[in-house]
């Protein structure tokens, strides 16, 4: 792929929004990699993403409301306990619920999603090979089904995994935090806002989410 082809998005971008254009030139100034698309593994606060869609299912409950880093603990423990191979749908079932939760650290609501995914795998309510095929919106029914999976965890999964260039996570903190800065809103935006603010970055909201979380990383803590 040429160069033009790979900054043809972030044209699109520039155009359609000249705030987030601002951003994606703040980044270009910055120097080192720029995001593109699809999304680079190497470039997230998770570079050792399963690369299955099992192992990245059981990586993404494990990720949920805790750190990048407590998240990658987390899912070590787990592989850990299963001789250092994500689990199979069958292994999970069969481990002890309380015994599984106490050796990886997970919550109650974390282990009772990991079996529901199991089940649903076994029982062929979710298709793990038709997840690549399916629409956005097919894919999130999917998965939405298993207890314990949410949206966040869907678009993460779909951005991180599948790669689809057009997935905006409204319920992300660090992207909501991000527009609230970039738009000077009084307060975080609900998620009917947040997409409304990224209608116009349609079909790249993808790139478009790399690029602010790219800003959450470079902003100052306080």
């Amino acid at each position: 792929m040429t160069k033009q082809k790979v900054r043809r998005p972030e044209e699109h971008l520039r155009r359609a929004d000249p705030v987030l254009g601002s951003v994606i030139d703040a980044v270009a100034r910055g120097g080192g990699p720029r995001p593109s698309l699809p999304p680079d593994s190497s470039m997230s606060n998770d570079p050792k993403m399963p690369t299955d869609c099992y192992g990245a299912l059981i990586r993404g409950i494990a990720s949920q409301n805790i750190s990048s880093f407590a998240a990658r603990a987390v899912y070590r423990k787990i592989i850990e306990r299963f001789g250092g191979r994500t689990p199979t749908p069958r292994q999970v079932l069969d481990d002890d619920p309380e015994a599984l939760r106490v050796a990886a650290g997970l919550s109650h609501a974390k282990t009772e999603s990991l079996r529901s995914l199991a089940e649903h795998i076994l029982s062929g309510e979710l298709e793990l090979d038709r997840l690549h095929d399916l629409p956005d919106d097919d894919v999130i029914h999917q998965l939405v089904a298993v207890k314990g999976i949410g949206t966040w965890t869907a678009h993460m999964f779909m951005i991180w995994h599948l790669h689809r260039p057009d997935v905006l996570p409204v319920g992300d903190l660090g992207i909501r935090q991000a527009v609230k800065k970039l738009y000077d809103l009084p307060g975080l935006p609900a998620p009917v806002e947040t997409t409304r603010i990224g209608e116009p970055w349609r079909p790249y909201r993808t790139l478009a989410c790399l690029y602010l979380w790219r800003l959450e990383e470079s902003e100052p803590q306080v």
